[in-house]
Protein backbone atom coordinates (compact mmCIF):
# COMPACT_ATOMS: atom_id res chain seq x y z
CA UNK A 1 0.00 0.00 0.00
CA UNK A 2 1.02 3.27 -1.12
CA UNK A 3 3.02 5.23 1.64
CA UNK A 4 0.72 7.92 3.58
CA UNK A 5 3.44 10.80 2.79
CA UNK A 6 3.50 10.16 -0.79
CA UNK A 7 0.25 11.58 -1.06
CA UNK A 8 0.76 14.16 1.79
CA UNK A 9 3.29 15.45 -1.12
CA UNK A 10 0.70 15.55 -3.91
CA UNK A 11 -1.73 17.28 -1.53
CA UNK A 12 0.90 19.94 -0.44
CA UNK A 13 1.59 20.58 -4.50
CA UNK A 14 -2.08 21.89 -4.73
CA UNK A 15 -1.35 25.39 -4.75
CA UNK A 16 1.86 25.32 -6.89
CA UNK A 17 0.02 22.98 -9.30
CA UNK A 18 -3.53 25.19 -9.36
CA UNK A 19 -1.80 28.71 -9.91
CA UNK A 20 -1.18 27.05 -13.80
CA UNK A 21 -4.70 26.49 -14.12
CA UNK A 22 -6.34 28.61 -17.28
CA UNK A 23 -2.06 28.78 -17.99
CA UNK A 24 -1.26 25.65 -18.50
CA UNK A 25 0.98 25.06 -21.78
CA UNK A 26 -1.00 22.59 -23.59
CA UNK A 27 0.81 19.77 -25.98
CA UNK A 28 1.97 20.14 -29.54
CA UNK A 29 -0.85 21.86 -31.67
CA UNK A 30 -2.65 22.26 -28.97
CA UNK A 31 -3.50 18.75 -28.36
CA UNK A 32 -4.59 18.01 -24.44
CA UNK A 33 -2.18 15.38 -23.18
CA UNK A 34 -4.56 12.85 -21.23
CA UNK A 35 -3.56 10.59 -18.64
CA UNK A 36 -6.43 7.55 -18.05
CA UNK A 37 -7.19 5.73 -14.75
CA UNK A 38 -9.32 2.31 -14.97
CA UNK A 39 -9.09 0.70 -18.47
CA UNK A 40 -11.77 -1.80 -18.16
CA UNK A 41 -14.83 -2.17 -20.06
CA UNK A 42 -16.03 1.68 -19.73
CA UNK A 43 -13.21 3.05 -19.57
CA UNK A 44 -11.53 1.41 -22.75
CA UNK A 45 -14.96 2.78 -24.48
CA UNK A 46 -14.18 6.31 -22.96
CA UNK A 47 -10.22 6.47 -24.39
CA UNK A 48 -11.97 5.45 -27.29
CA UNK A 49 -13.95 8.25 -27.73
CA UNK A 50 -10.86 10.71 -27.07
CA UNK A 51 -8.73 9.34 -29.42
CA UNK A 52 -11.46 9.64 -32.22
CA UNK A 53 -11.44 13.42 -31.05
CA UNK A 54 -7.71 13.71 -31.46
CA UNK A 55 -6.36 13.63 -27.76
CA UNK A 56 -2.89 12.42 -26.83
CA UNK A 57 -2.53 9.52 -24.34
CA UNK A 58 0.77 10.41 -22.57
CA UNK A 59 0.47 7.82 -19.59
CA UNK A 60 -2.24 5.02 -18.57
CA UNK A 61 -2.72 3.70 -15.22
CA UNK A 62 -4.66 0.17 -14.24
CA UNK A 63 -4.14 -2.53 -11.64
CA UNK A 64 -4.28 -4.92 -14.73
CA UNK A 65 -1.17 -5.14 -16.99
CA UNK A 66 -2.96 -6.57 -19.98
CA UNK A 67 -5.51 -3.73 -19.86
CA UNK A 68 -2.34 -1.47 -19.85
CA UNK A 69 -1.21 -3.44 -23.14
CA UNK A 70 -4.51 -3.16 -24.90
CA UNK A 71 -4.92 0.30 -24.43
CA UNK A 72 -1.13 1.26 -25.14
CA UNK A 73 -2.09 -0.64 -29.08
CA UNK A 74 -5.38 1.31 -29.45
CA UNK A 75 -3.57 4.68 -28.48
CA UNK A 76 -0.30 3.92 -30.61
CA UNK A 77 1.57 6.40 -28.72
CA UNK A 78 3.99 4.65 -26.29
CA UNK A 79 1.81 5.97 -23.48
CA UNK A 80 3.79 5.70 -20.16
CA UNK A 81 2.17 2.95 -17.87
CA UNK A 82 1.16 3.28 -14.39
CA UNK A 83 -0.07 0.78 -11.64
CA UNK A 84 -0.33 3.55 -8.75
CA UNK A 85 -2.68 6.47 -9.89
CA UNK A 86 -0.97 9.31 -7.76
CA UNK A 87 2.54 8.39 -10.01
CA UNK A 88 0.26 9.66 -12.78
CA UNK A 89 -0.93 12.27 -11.38
CA UNK A 90 2.64 13.82 -10.62
CA UNK A 91 3.51 13.33 -14.57
CA UNK A 92 3.94 16.70 -15.66
CA UNK A 93 3.58 16.20 -19.59
CA UNK A 94 -0.18 15.02 -18.18
CA UNK A 95 -2.83 18.14 -18.54
CA UNK A 96 -6.11 16.50 -17.83
CA UNK A 97 -7.27 12.53 -16.72
CA UNK A 98 -9.99 10.75 -17.23
CA UNK A 99 -11.16 8.22 -13.87
CA UNK A 100 -12.86 5.40 -14.99
CA UNK A 101 -12.47 2.97 -12.03
CA UNK A 102 -15.04 1.60 -9.55
CA UNK A 103 -17.18 3.80 -8.22
CA UNK A 104 -15.79 3.93 -4.81
CA UNK A 105 -12.43 5.26 -6.44
CA UNK A 106 -14.29 8.38 -7.38
CA UNK A 107 -13.52 11.22 -4.72
CA UNK A 108 -10.69 10.11 -3.79
CA UNK A 109 -8.96 10.20 -7.16
CA UNK A 110 -10.69 13.04 -8.44
CA UNK A 111 -9.52 15.18 -5.38
CA UNK A 112 -6.22 14.45 -5.79
CA UNK A 113 -6.17 14.69 -9.67
CA UNK A 114 -7.80 18.13 -9.12
CA UNK A 115 -5.32 18.89 -5.92
CA UNK A 116 -2.59 18.01 -8.66
CA UNK A 117 -3.36 20.81 -11.04
CA UNK A 118 -5.43 18.40 -13.64
CA UNK A 119 -8.48 19.05 -15.02
CA UNK A 120 -10.85 16.04 -15.03
CA UNK A 121 -13.35 13.66 -16.53
CA UNK A 122 -14.93 11.55 -14.11
CA UNK A 123 -16.93 8.86 -15.17
CA UNK A 124 -20.75 8.57 -13.70
CA UNK A 125 -21.95 8.38 -11.10
CA UNK A 126 -19.59 10.71 -9.70
CA UNK A 127 -20.01 9.43 -5.99
CA UNK A 128 -20.69 6.81 -4.12
CA UNK A 129 -22.05 9.19 -1.18
CA UNK A 130 -23.47 12.46 -0.81
CA UNK A 131 -20.59 13.80 1.22
CA UNK A 132 -18.20 12.42 -1.27
CA UNK A 133 -19.61 14.63 -4.19
CA UNK A 134 -20.35 17.67 -2.25
CA UNK A 135 -16.38 17.44 -1.52
CA UNK A 136 -15.66 16.83 -4.83
CA UNK A 137 -17.76 20.06 -5.59
CA UNK A 138 -15.83 22.12 -3.05
CA UNK A 139 -12.80 20.92 -4.83
CA UNK A 140 -13.20 21.94 -7.96
CA UNK A 141 -14.45 25.04 -7.53
CA UNK A 142 -11.71 26.00 -5.26
CA UNK A 143 -8.94 24.68 -7.72
CA UNK A 144 -10.59 26.25 -10.93
CA UNK A 145 -10.64 22.97 -12.53
CA UNK A 146 -12.52 22.23 -15.47
CA UNK A 147 -14.70 18.72 -15.19
CA UNK A 148 -17.27 16.70 -16.81
CA UNK A 149 -19.06 14.22 -15.07
CA UNK A 150 -19.77 11.10 -17.66
CA UNK A 151 -23.33 11.62 -18.25
CA UNK A 152 -23.06 11.70 -21.92
CA UNK A 153 -26.54 12.55 -22.86
CA UNK A 154 -26.04 16.20 -22.13
CA UNK A 155 -23.49 16.24 -25.27
CA UNK A 156 -26.25 14.70 -27.31
CA UNK A 157 -28.08 17.27 -29.83
CA UNK A 158 -31.33 15.26 -30.15
CA UNK A 159 -31.65 15.01 -26.18
CA UNK A 160 -31.00 18.48 -26.59
CA UNK A 161 -33.73 19.02 -28.79
CA UNK A 162 -35.80 16.93 -26.43
CA UNK A 163 -35.02 19.49 -24.05
CA UNK A 164 -36.04 22.29 -25.84
CA UNK A 165 -39.65 20.96 -26.63
CA UNK A 166 -40.57 20.03 -23.11
CA UNK A 167 -39.11 23.43 -21.22
CA UNK A 168 -41.12 24.95 -24.20
CA UNK A 169 -44.33 23.51 -23.06
CA UNK A 170 -44.67 21.39 -25.98
CA UNK A 171 -45.91 18.64 -23.43
CA UNK A 172 -48.04 20.71 -21.36
CA UNK A 173 -47.54 20.05 -17.76
CA UNK A 174 -45.52 16.87 -17.37
CA UNK A 175 -46.97 14.89 -14.24
CA UNK A 176 -44.66 12.18 -14.25
CA UNK A 177 -40.81 11.01 -15.60
CA UNK A 178 -39.72 7.61 -16.02
CA UNK A 179 -36.73 5.68 -16.26
CA UNK A 180 -36.91 1.68 -17.44
CA UNK A 181 -34.46 -1.16 -16.65
CA UNK A 182 -35.79 -3.95 -18.32
CA UNK A 183 -33.44 -7.28 -18.17
CA UNK A 184 -34.32 -10.21 -17.65
CA UNK A 185 -31.43 -11.97 -15.62
CA UNK A 186 -33.40 -15.02 -13.57
CA UNK A 187 -32.09 -17.49 -12.78
CA UNK A 188 -28.74 -17.25 -12.42
CA UNK A 189 -27.71 -13.67 -12.75
CA UNK A 190 -24.10 -12.98 -12.15
CA UNK A 191 -23.82 -16.48 -10.57
CA UNK A 192 -22.29 -17.63 -7.04
CA UNK A 193 -18.54 -18.20 -7.45
CA UNK A 194 -16.56 -19.14 -3.68
CA UNK A 195 -14.67 -16.74 -1.92
CA UNK A 196 -10.79 -18.07 -3.15
CA UNK A 197 -7.62 -16.38 -2.91
CA UNK A 198 -6.71 -13.49 -4.68
CA UNK A 199 -4.85 -13.97 -8.05
CA UNK A 200 -2.81 -10.72 -6.93
CA UNK A 201 -3.21 -9.86 -3.30
CA UNK A 202 -1.51 -6.45 -3.71
CA UNK A 203 -4.00 -5.54 -6.75
CA UNK A 204 -6.92 -6.89 -4.64
CA UNK A 205 -6.40 -4.57 -1.65
CA UNK A 206 -5.45 -1.71 -3.89
CA UNK A 207 -8.60 -2.32 -5.72
CA UNK A 208 -10.42 -2.30 -2.89
CA UNK A 209 -8.42 0.96 -1.74
CA UNK A 210 -11.08 2.82 0.86
CA UNK A 211 -14.02 -0.19 1.26
CA UNK A 212 -14.16 -2.74 3.79
CA UNK A 213 -11.96 -5.41 3.50
CA UNK A 214 -13.85 -8.61 2.43
CA UNK A 215 -12.44 -12.21 1.02
CA UNK A 216 -11.68 -11.65 -2.64
CA UNK A 217 -14.46 -13.00 -4.83
CA UNK A 218 -14.51 -12.54 -8.76
CA UNK A 219 -17.72 -11.22 -8.88
CA UNK A 220 -16.93 -8.13 -6.89
CA UNK A 221 -14.12 -6.81 -9.13
CA UNK A 222 -14.17 -5.83 -13.04
CA UNK A 223 -17.61 -5.22 -14.28
CA UNK A 224 -19.74 -7.28 -11.56
CA UNK A 225 -18.66 -4.80 -8.89
CA UNK A 226 -22.17 -3.29 -9.43
CA UNK A 227 -23.98 -5.96 -8.23
CA UNK A 228 -22.62 -5.05 -4.78
CA UNK A 229 -23.15 -1.67 -2.57
CA UNK A 230 -19.16 -1.17 -1.18
CA UNK A 231 -17.80 -0.61 -4.82
CA UNK A 232 -21.18 0.59 -6.17
CA UNK A 233 -24.87 2.18 -5.75
CA UNK A 234 -25.90 -0.52 -7.89
CA UNK A 235 -28.09 -0.34 -11.27
CA UNK A 236 -29.79 2.64 -9.08
CA UNK A 237 -26.56 4.68 -9.51
CA UNK A 238 -25.41 2.82 -12.77
CA UNK A 239 -28.35 3.42 -15.40
CA UNK A 240 -30.47 5.72 -12.74
CA UNK A 241 -28.35 8.65 -12.94
CA UNK A 242 -28.07 8.26 -16.65
CA UNK A 243 -32.17 8.46 -16.74
CA UNK A 244 -32.38 10.95 -13.67
CA UNK A 245 -29.84 13.40 -15.36
CA UNK A 246 -31.86 13.50 -18.58
CA UNK A 247 -35.01 13.93 -16.98
CA UNK A 248 -34.39 16.10 -14.75
CA UNK A 249 -32.90 18.16 -17.42
CA UNK A 250 -36.14 17.87 -19.15
CA UNK A 251 -38.19 19.05 -16.42
CA UNK A 252 -36.04 21.78 -15.20
CA UNK A 253 -35.36 20.68 -11.42
CA UNK A 254 -32.59 20.37 -9.58
CA UNK A 255 -33.07 18.12 -6.88
CA UNK A 256 -36.02 16.41 -5.33
CA UNK A 257 -37.93 17.46 -2.43
CA UNK A 258 -39.54 13.73 -1.22
CA UNK A 259 -37.87 9.82 -2.05
CA UNK A 260 -38.80 6.65 -1.41
CA UNK A 261 -38.38 3.20 -2.76
CA UNK A 262 -39.21 -0.57 -2.50
CA UNK A 263 -37.38 -3.79 -3.97
CA UNK A 264 -35.18 -6.58 -3.30
CA UNK A 265 -33.59 -9.46 -4.70
CA UNK A 266 -37.14 -11.10 -5.29
CA UNK A 267 -36.22 -14.08 -7.86
CA UNK A 268 -32.30 -14.19 -9.01
CA UNK A 269 -30.26 -16.78 -7.28
CA UNK A 270 -26.77 -15.11 -7.37
CA UNK A 271 -24.41 -13.48 -4.97
CA UNK A 272 -25.50 -9.75 -5.67
CA UNK A 273 -26.69 -7.25 -2.75
CA UNK A 274 -27.89 -5.33 -5.12
CA UNK A 275 -31.81 -5.60 -5.72
CA UNK A 276 -33.47 -7.26 -9.14
CA UNK A 277 -36.74 -5.51 -8.77
CA UNK A 278 -36.88 -2.24 -7.50
CA UNK A 279 -38.83 1.09 -7.88
CA UNK A 280 -37.75 4.37 -6.76
CA UNK A 281 -39.99 7.59 -6.33
CA UNK A 282 -38.66 10.97 -6.18
CA UNK A 283 -41.47 13.98 -6.00
CA UNK A 284 -39.61 17.53 -7.19
CA UNK A 285 -41.32 20.62 -7.87
CA UNK A 286 -43.88 21.21 -10.47
CA UNK A 287 -44.91 19.12 -9.30
CA UNK A 288 -43.74 16.12 -11.15
CA UNK A 289 -43.48 12.73 -9.98
CA UNK A 290 -39.86 11.06 -11.66
CA UNK A 291 -39.68 7.13 -11.28
CA UNK A 292 -37.09 4.41 -11.92
CA UNK A 293 -38.06 0.75 -12.57
CA UNK A 294 -35.23 -1.81 -12.58
CA UNK A 295 -36.74 -5.17 -13.99
CA UNK A 296 -33.73 -7.16 -13.86
CA UNK A 297 -35.96 -10.59 -13.56
CA UNK A 298 -38.33 -9.47 -16.90
CA UNK A 299 -37.14 -8.28 -19.64
CA UNK A 300 -40.49 -7.25 -21.51
CA UNK A 301 -40.23 -3.40 -22.72
CA UNK A 302 -41.80 -1.04 -19.97
CA UNK A 303 -43.83 0.72 -22.30
CA UNK A 304 -45.41 0.67 -25.65
CA UNK A 305 -43.00 2.57 -27.72
CA UNK A 306 -39.72 0.06 -25.62
CA UNK A 307 -38.22 3.35 -25.05
CA UNK A 308 -35.90 3.57 -21.91
CA UNK A 309 -37.51 7.19 -21.08
CA UNK A 310 -40.76 8.69 -20.94
CA UNK A 311 -42.40 12.08 -19.95
CA UNK A 312 -46.18 12.20 -19.77
CA UNK A 313 -47.64 15.40 -19.86
CA UNK A 314 -51.05 16.71 -20.08
CA UNK A 315 -50.32 17.30 -23.89
CA UNK A 316 -48.88 14.30 -24.78
CA UNK A 317 -46.23 11.96 -23.77
CA UNK A 318 -42.97 11.99 -24.73
CA UNK A 319 -40.51 8.33 -25.48
CA UNK A 320 -36.95 8.83 -25.39
CA UNK A 321 -34.52 5.91 -26.59
CA UNK A 322 -31.40 5.84 -27.46
CA UNK A 323 -31.98 6.78 -31.14
CA UNK A 324 -34.00 9.32 -30.79
CA UNK A 325 -37.36 10.71 -29.59
CA UNK A 326 -41.12 10.83 -30.67
CA UNK A 327 -44.58 12.31 -29.07
CA UNK A 328 -47.37 10.99 -28.70
CA UNK A 329 -50.19 13.39 -28.86
CA UNK A 330 -53.34 13.04 -26.00
CA UNK A 331 -56.57 13.70 -26.92
CA UNK A 332 -57.93 16.41 -24.45
CA UNK A 333 -61.08 18.80 -24.07
CA UNK A 334 -61.87 21.61 -22.43
CA UNK A 335 -65.65 20.58 -20.75
CA UNK A 336 -65.67 18.25 -17.53
CA UNK A 337 -66.92 15.04 -17.98
CA UNK A 338 -70.44 14.24 -17.62
CA UNK A 339 -71.95 12.30 -15.10
CA UNK A 340 -72.60 8.71 -17.08
CA UNK A 341 -75.34 5.64 -16.18
CA UNK A 342 -75.75 2.78 -18.19
CA UNK A 343 -79.24 3.91 -19.66
CA UNK A 344 -77.48 7.01 -21.40
CA UNK A 345 -74.61 7.12 -23.56
CA UNK A 346 -75.83 10.36 -25.58
CA UNK A 347 -73.91 12.32 -22.86
CA UNK A 348 -70.82 10.10 -23.46
CA UNK A 349 -71.12 10.80 -27.25
CA UNK A 350 -71.34 14.15 -27.37
CA UNK A 351 -68.01 14.50 -24.45
CA UNK A 352 -65.78 12.02 -26.92
CA UNK A 353 -66.56 14.62 -29.81
CA UNK A 354 -64.91 17.51 -28.27
CA UNK A 355 -61.93 15.36 -27.44
CA UNK A 356 -58.82 16.40 -29.69
CA UNK A 357 -55.30 16.65 -29.75
CA UNK A 358 -53.53 20.33 -29.20
CA UNK A 359 -50.24 19.63 -30.04
CA UNK A 360 -49.08 17.29 -33.47
CA UNK A 361 -47.26 14.24 -33.30
CA UNK A 362 -43.11 15.17 -33.36
CA UNK A 363 -39.94 13.14 -33.31
CA UNK A 364 -36.30 13.24 -33.86
CA UNK A 365 -33.65 10.92 -34.70
CA UNK A 366 -30.18 11.25 -33.58
CA UNK A 367 -27.33 9.23 -31.16
CA UNK A 368 -28.32 9.71 -27.56
CA UNK A 369 -24.96 8.11 -26.30
CA UNK A 370 -22.92 10.55 -27.28
CA UNK A 371 -19.23 9.57 -26.01
CA UNK A 372 -17.70 11.57 -29.03
CA UNK A 373 -19.32 14.79 -28.37
CA UNK A 374 -19.00 14.27 -24.80
CA UNK A 375 -15.08 13.74 -24.68
CA UNK A 376 -14.90 16.91 -27.49
CA UNK A 377 -16.89 19.09 -25.41
CA UNK A 378 -14.52 18.18 -22.29
CA UNK A 379 -11.30 19.01 -24.59
CA UNK A 380 -12.65 22.17 -25.81
CA UNK A 381 -13.58 23.42 -22.29
CA UNK A 382 -9.68 22.70 -21.19
CA UNK A 383 -8.40 24.92 -23.46
CA UNK A 384 -11.09 27.40 -23.47
CA UNK A 385 -11.41 26.99 -19.67
CA UNK A 386 -15.33 26.89 -19.79
CA UNK A 387 -17.86 24.98 -18.46
CA UNK A 388 -18.39 21.52 -19.52
CA UNK A 389 -21.87 20.09 -20.48
CA UNK A 390 -21.95 17.82 -17.91
CA UNK A 391 -20.15 20.33 -14.94
CA UNK A 392 -19.83 18.87 -11.57
CA UNK A 393 -22.28 20.59 -10.33
CA UNK A 394 -24.89 19.39 -12.26
CA UNK A 395 -23.72 15.75 -12.44
CA UNK A 396 -23.71 15.75 -8.30
CA UNK A 397 -27.11 16.71 -8.35
CA UNK A 398 -27.89 14.05 -11.18
CA UNK A 399 -26.16 11.63 -8.72
CA UNK A 400 -27.24 12.79 -5.37
CA UNK A 401 -30.94 11.69 -5.91
CA UNK A 402 -29.89 8.33 -6.98
CA UNK A 403 -28.00 8.24 -3.69
CA UNK A 404 -30.75 9.49 -1.36
CA UNK A 405 -33.11 6.81 -3.43
CA UNK A 406 -30.74 3.89 -2.18
CA UNK A 407 -30.90 5.21 1.23
CA UNK A 408 -34.64 5.19 1.14
CA UNK A 409 -34.55 1.55 0.06
CA UNK A 410 -32.65 0.74 3.09
CA UNK A 411 -34.43 2.41 5.64
CA UNK A 412 -37.97 1.46 4.09
CA UNK A 413 -39.05 4.96 4.83
CA UNK A 414 -40.36 8.09 2.92
CA UNK A 415 -37.75 10.72 3.00
CA UNK A 416 -38.08 14.37 2.90
CA UNK A 417 -34.91 16.09 1.46
CA UNK A 418 -33.44 19.18 2.36
CA UNK A 419 -31.33 20.18 -0.85
CA UNK A 420 -29.71 23.09 0.50
CA UNK A 421 -28.49 21.52 3.34
CA UNK A 422 -28.21 17.92 1.49
CA UNK A 423 -29.43 15.97 4.57
CA UNK A 424 -32.82 14.80 5.52
CA UNK A 425 -35.67 16.42 7.86
CA UNK A 426 -37.32 13.95 9.35
CA UNK A 427 -34.88 10.78 9.66
CA UNK A 428 -31.26 11.01 11.79
CA UNK A 429 -30.75 7.26 10.68
CA UNK A 430 -31.22 8.22 7.24
CA UNK A 431 -28.19 11.26 7.70
CA UNK A 432 -26.18 8.92 9.03
CA UNK A 433 -25.72 7.10 5.39
CA UNK A 434 -24.73 10.28 3.61
CA UNK A 435 -21.47 8.96 4.27
CA UNK A 436 -18.90 5.53 5.35
CA UNK A 437 -16.12 5.31 7.38
CA UNK A 438 -12.93 4.65 5.19
CA UNK A 439 -10.74 1.74 5.51
CA UNK A 440 -7.79 3.05 7.01
CA UNK A 441 -5.31 4.64 6.04
CA UNK A 442 -7.62 6.14 3.20
CA UNK A 443 -9.35 10.09 4.55
CA UNK A 444 -11.63 11.97 1.99
CA UNK A 445 -9.33 15.12 1.22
Amino acid sequence: MQEPTRRDFVLASATAATAISSSRVLGANNRVRMGFIGLGNRGSQVHDAFLECGAQTVAICDLRPDYLDFAATRAGTNPKHYREYRELLEDKDVDAVVIATPDHWHALMFIDACNAGKDVYVEKPLSLTVVEGRRMVETANRSNRVVQVGTQRRSSDVVRQAVEFVRSGGLGQVTVARGHLPNNEWPSGIGNPPNETPPDAWAWDHWLGPAPWVPYNRNRMYYDFRWFYGYSGGQMTNFGTHFVDALRWCIGQDAPRKVAAFGGRYAVRDNREIPDTLEAMWEFDGPTLMTFSQLNANGAPANQRGAEMELRGTKGTMFLSPHGWEVVPEAITEQARPSLTPLDRRREEAYDKTRHAVIEARSAKGNAYADTAHARNFLECVRSRGKCNADILTGHLSTTATLIGNIALKTEAVLKWDTANERFTNNEGANRLLQYEYRAPYKLG
